[in-house]
């Protein structure tokens, strides 16, 4: 997701190689000046960031390790408005009622699933979305879907007003015990006066605890520029940057706090439901420093994955019965994770195999179709032990899942060396194993790895 930036700040701080070298600051220096411009930093924020970098690393005697502490401070101090909420905040009083505006066409209706999706998983709260864009065509529509999708309750009727339907919806919120209401307005242009009167008249009746402004991260500055204004006339609490995962440069996330003056929330990582991250920025810093975000993957692994029946998989790792009922049961635990990407770019040294890995959609992957297709043939019986698999049995699943039967004796193959190295792995000495087993993946050098 950073990954322009990232290699960015490895670049300048392998210029510096010795103490005291001013001649190697100024080349470093001069290096992160071109990279930032580059990546669509605004010229103004990378000016005073090469600035204070340049002095702090002075300040502390000039090396690789004073460099990089200046650089991180930096960075934290350029990301941090002081006092203000990070990530998501809840009213003392429920519900905590968020309005999501923003331009036409900014992925605001998305976003507003997502947030709904994140506060339903990962912070286990009761939450109802409002649909109160009522401009654009078949936009209820797509809340409906995504609300059905993601299991939360939608208030929605094309024959009100915009503040009808909100009061109706925040009517129906305090009558039955919600936690969070979701606004999604309509999108407009910051320059048209009756659209933006009608958003002052839906944020009167809302009396928002938040107002989310969803800027599009490929944009660029444009998107820095229109949260500027619609702060001015409507007011924003924090930003939410969405498809930051199309963005390559990543540059707008490094300016836009303090040339808004608003902190930036959340950002938009992929095109699933669960990829929305909170903006931390102590956690991004470590991540734009190639450190990962443990932090956060444990947060979103917390929510996911159920403690017992994480405890019964290891023990049946543990074992080496791990069966075809429980790769189903991880696949679903893994998709409540986000993109493959997006998980990789959290683990501390794994942005290199995170660029290897693109967008690979490991769901819908024709390997995983292809097992799916296996499974969905197998009986219970077969599913719990696949020992009892023998080549009659197998025939009869290779034709149900319209595969032949060199395919499934593969995957069965597969299946089962698996299991074998789970159960190795989880033994002692296991994490050593793993460790070099990710060092191997990411010199390109670990065996059935594809693009």
């Amino acid at each position: 997701m950073f990954d322009t930036l990232t290699d960015s700040f490895k670049n300048a701080i392998g210029k510096i190689r010795f103490h005291d070298d001013d001649k190697a600051l100024k080349k470093a220096t001069a290096e992160l000046k071109k990279s930032l411009l580059k990546a669509d930093v605004h010229h103004k924020v990378v000016k005073e960031l090469i600035a204070a970098v340049e002095l702090d690393t002075k300040k502390n005697g000039i090396g690789k390790e004073q460099f990089l502490k200046a650089l991180q401070a930096e960075l934290t101090r350029l990301l941090t408005i002081q006092g203000a909420p990070k990530g998501f905040t809840f009213a003392s009083n429920p519900p905590t009622v968020v309005l999501m505006i923003g331009l036409q066409g900014s992925g605001k209706t998305t976003t507003t699933g997502k947030l709904a999706y994140f506060l339903k998983e990962q912070k286990k709260k009761k939450v109802l979305v409002v649909a109160a864009d009522l401009q654009r065509l078949a936009a209820v529509e797509q809340l409906r879907q995504i609300v059905s999708n993601i299991g939360v309750d939608l208030v929605a009727d094309e024959t009100m007003t915009p503040v009808q339907i909100v009061k109706q919806g925040l009517q129906k919120a305090k009558k039955e015990l919600y936690d969070v209401v979701l606004i999604d307005t309509a999108g407009r242009l910051a320059i048209d006066d009756e659209l933006m009167s009608e958003l002052k008249e839906v944020k009167e009746a809302a009396d928002p605890d938040e107002l989310f402004y969803v800027a599009d991260a490929m944009t660029g500055q444009d998107a820095v520029r229109t949260a500027q204004t619609f702060k001015e006339k409507i007011g924003i609490s924090g930003v939410v940057l969405s498809k930051f995962d199309g963005d390559s440069k990543g540059g707008v996330a490094l300016g836009l706090t303090e040339q808004v003056g608003a902190p930036l929330r959340f950002i938009g990582a992929g095109e699933k439901m669960p990829d929305l991250e909170q903006f931390i920025p102590e956690r991004i810093v470590s991540r734009l420093m190639g450190a990962g975000d443990v932090e956060s993957l444990a947060e979103k692994a917390a929510a996911a994955i159920d403690p017992k029946e994480a405890k019964k998989f290891s023990q049946k790792i543990k074992k080496g019965q791990f069966n075809f009922n429980d790769f189903l049961a991880q696949m679903e635990q893994m998709k409540k994770l986000g993109s493959m990407k997006s998980i990789m770019g959290m683990i501390p040294g794994m942005g290199n195999l995170a660029k290897q890995i693109g967008d690979m959609d490991l769901e819908n992957s024709d390997e995983i179709k292809a097992i799916k297709a296996m499974i969905s043939s197998m009986t219970p019986k077969e599913r719990e032990n696949p020992d009892l698999l023998n080549n009659m049995r197998k025939r009869r699943i290779a034709t149900g899942a319209g595969l032949d039967q060199m395919q499934v004796n593969r995957v069965l193959k597969q299946f089962k060396n698996a299991a074998i190295m789970a159960k190795k792995l989880s033994g002692k000495g296991g994490m050593k194993q793993m460790q070099d087993l990710m060092h191997q993946m990411q010199g390109g050098g670990f065996p059935g790895m594809r693009r």
